[in-house]
């Protein structure tokens, strides 16, 4: 499945061309056209690259970098700035806040593009889970996919087991259920009974998790978040 890049832009123009190349690229887009409503996506939305222009209304890009990195739910975001010739020293800048890269204005769609790729790669290595998760009484090996609970084996489906590395994977960000059907069974468009499955296996793993049940916690309306514990 190909990743999700929010476009924080507020020249509608430049919204258009970058939707269009990165839908044909595959990639799935979403759209923010200032800063506080970025910082609300990234919060609430499960994304893997954000583009970031600095000149935005309200809370300009810089600032929204600054947030996106201090906070541990969008920090691990990947950040490419689309900067104006005249703005070197806020190039600067955002990559010291943690920006990843940045691409000049005006820029070929070709050139970002292979940008957005490199940085996706890079990314992937870096966000790798370790092989043992221990969270509370919650322990997870990836790689024998196994699960325990203070200490004692739980026995998941395949499904099940997914489902949970999938709301981990997610560092607290909410995961809607049209994404779980998606990403774990494959489900492009949810119907109802389709969307009914989710809440199934979210229940059957919340009774076999027990007392590390109280870590998925229900978004009303929504869908699910993995709450970690501080």
């Amino acid at each position: 499945m190909k990743e999700t890049i929010l476009i924080v832009e507020d020249e509608k123009d430049i919204v258009k061309m970058l939707d269009y190349n990165l839908k044909k690229e595959g990639y799935k887009t979403l759209v923010a056209h200032d800063g506080e409503d970025a910082l609300d996506m990234a919060n609430t939305k499960l994304l893997d690259l954000i583009l970031l222009d600095l000149m935005l209304p309200g809370v300009d890009g810089l600032e929204v970098c600054k947030e996106l990195k201090s906070e541990r739910k969008t920090a691990s975001i990947p950040v490419i700035m689309l900067t104006a010739k005249s703005q070197e020293s806020d190039k600067i800048v955002g990559l010291e806040l943690g920006a990843d890269d940045y691409v000049t204005k005006p820029f070929s769609p070709r050139e970002l593009i292979a940008r957005i790729k490199a940085v996706l790669r890079r990314g992937k290595e870096k966000e790798k889970l370790p092989e043992v998760i221990k969270i509370g009484g919650l322990g997870l090996d990836f790689s024998k996919i196994e699960v325990t609970v203070k200490n004692k084996p739980v026995e998941l489906t395949s499904k099940e087991f997914e489902l949970l590395k999938t709301l981990i994977k997610a560092k607290g960000r909410v995961l809607s259920r049209d994404y779980l059907l998606d990403n774990i069974w494959g489900f492009d468009h949810a119907m109802e009974i389709q969307t009914r499955t989710v809440d199934v296996h979210i229940r059957t793993l919340r009774k076999k998790l027990k007392s590390a049940a109280k870590y998925i916690v229900t978004v009303k309306n929504y869908g699910y978040r993995f709450e970690y514990e501080d």
